[in-house]
């Protein structure tokens, strides 16, 4: 009886449903006006507000906010941020649970999801003030 439950949890995540990459039709679609958090091995990672004319505005929930936009390189999503200007560039993923997100430049392919509501607003501090 285990084993046949592991079996159908296994079968009702990701390799249960087609990998086809989201279109930037798609992407804009699914992310215009939202403001989604995203994990990583079960531990909250970052956070991310869709603002119109591909504009986004990433943070690692630590408060420090970056601006950037985002557009569509063979069936990638590739972001750039104003204080990183070389392309981070995603395959986006649309599961029964939302959003999963696979990074292109890194050869273990880091897989974000999208976190159901974990209770946190997007807190962005100012810039910050020095002597």
């Amino acid at each position: 009886m285990l084993t046949r439950l592991v079996i159908l949890v296994l079968l009702s995540g990701p390799a249960a449903w087609a990998e086809e990459p989201m279109s930037a039709a798609e992407f804009d679609a699914y992310t215009q006006g939202k403001t989604l958090f995203y994990g990583f091995d079960g531990v909250a990672y970052g956070v991310e507000r869709y603002l119109p004319n591909r504009r986004v505005i990433w943070s690692f929930l630590d408060g420090d906010c970056k601006e950037g936009v985002w557009y569509e390189q063979e069936e990638q999503i590739c972001f750039i941020y104003e204080d990183r200007l070389d392309p981070q560039c995603w395959v986006f993923l649309q599961s029964p649970s939302g959003l999963i997100a696979r990074f292109e430049g890194d050869p273990e392919a880091t897989e974000l999801y999208e976190a159901e509501d974990i209770g946190e607003e997007m807190l962005c501090h100012g810039p910050e003030v020095g002597v």
